[in-house]
């Protein structure tokens, strides 16, 4: 099997095999490699994928998409490689390594001897339906929407890298310092500690946004991320 063409690379590395993207549109290099793939299952079934991408600019919706597709042909998106800031934080925010060397074993964070309090998170790569319920003493990150009839109390801030429709609790347990943030924010009830949001839900186009507590009271204001 010949694992190159003009649009792509493919060799082994030591985390899986990595994937080098030639010249050419997107839409035509990611039909040329997802083909590619479903017709040589057999050796691509299980497999992680780095893929270098080069100079291109992805965003999230972009990258999203093409984990789900080559997750639903059995093939594991971990890394992207990239010479663009915005795709590199696009990656990193979708949970994905931009490196491929891994940190060797002995080298080791030690912990402080100072307890922080509310640094602890969770990350939830996946949108969350009705009747889905997180409660976690940390912060909680989201990569995914937040649907009506689904909930989440943190202890610290939430973000959610989606819409944020369902109820949300954060500083449950009494931080008035916690935030609220979300690419779109129109929950169905918003607390923070023990304030409760009188209206945060948009009007007209939507934009990111950042919920905090101001002057005793829980107030929306746009979220320059």
């Amino acid at each position: 099997m010949d694992n190159n063409s003009p649009l792509f690379q493919i060799k082994g590395v030591k985390e899986g095999l990595l994937i080098s993207l030639g010249e050419g549109d997107w839409p035509m290099v990611q039909g040329a490699l997802l083909a590619h793939i479903e017709s040589n299952t057999s050796f691509f079934q299980g497999a992680r994928i780095a893929l270098d991408v080069s100079n291109r600019v992805f965003h999230a919706a972009e990258l999203g998409l093409l984990r789900d597709e080559l997750s639903e042909r059995g093939v594991s998106l971990w890394a992207i490689i990239s010479n663009s800031p915005t795709t590199e934080e696009t990656a990193r925010l979708l949970g994905l390594a931009t490196r491929l060397s891994v940190p060797k074993p002995d080298r080791i964070v030690k912990s402080m001897d100072t307890a922080l309090g509310g640094e602890e998170a969770i990350f939830v790569n996946r949108t969350l339906r009705s009747g889905f319920r997180i409660e976690y003493a940390g912060h909680v990150v989201v990569i995914g929407d937040v649907n009506p009839g689904a909930e989440i109390v943190a202890g610290g801030s939430v973000m959610v890298w989606g819409r944020l429709r369902g109820v949300v609790h954060a500083g449950a347990e009494g931080d008035e310092s916690a935030v609220v943030c979300a690419l779109s924010l129109e929950p169905t009830q918003l607390r923070i500690a023990t304030l409760i949001a009188v209206d945060t839900k948009q009007k007209g186009k939507h934009h990111p946004e950042i919920a905090l507590i101001k002057n005793g009271r829980v107030v929306a204001e746009q979220w320059n991320y």
